[in-house]
């Protein structure tokens, strides 16, 4: 037998493995959201790129500016097409400038309240990006 006295206590346990804490994504969501109207490439990014993805309200912001952009194009279209028109075109002189106005103060709007955490569902627009975004209520 061995002197009770030699006795040593088995050596501590070696370090466990600590899983670092998560990552910051670097962007807040309100931050996610106003960007995706900067243009329609944000956007478009924010739908694919998780963990934006996985957020309804960015979703719901991208959609909503890649509709905001088609729809922009396509009323750009139609006025240079009438533009084209002979005897009609002077109403393009007046429209251009007005519809631009419009669109630029819907995008100020939609843009500042996405910074700020809010919801602003622009008429038809709105709608339709809240059933891509996973039918979100309005």
């Amino acid at each position: 037998m061995s002197d009770p006295s030699s006795y040593q206590p088995p050596p501590p346990p070696p370090p466990q493995f600590q899983a670092p804490p998560p990552a910051e994504t670097g962007l807040s969501d309100n931050a996610a959201s106003g960007l995706a109207y900067i243009t329609f490439i944000p956007a478009i990014i924010f739908l694919v790129v998780p963990p934006y993805n996985q957020s309804a309200n960015v979703r719901f912001h991208s959609w909503q500016s890649i509709f905001l952009s088609i729809a922009w194009f396509a009323v750009w279209v139609v006025l240079v097409i009438v533009g084209m028109i002979p005897f009609v075109n002077f109403i393009d002189v007046i429209l251009f400038p007005l519809v631009g106005i419009g669109f630029l103060i819907v995008w100020i709007i939609v843009l500042v309240n996405a910074f700020q955490g809010k919801r602003f569902t622009i008429p038809v627009i709105g709608p339709l990006a809240a059933k891509q975004a996973g039918g979100l209520g309005i």
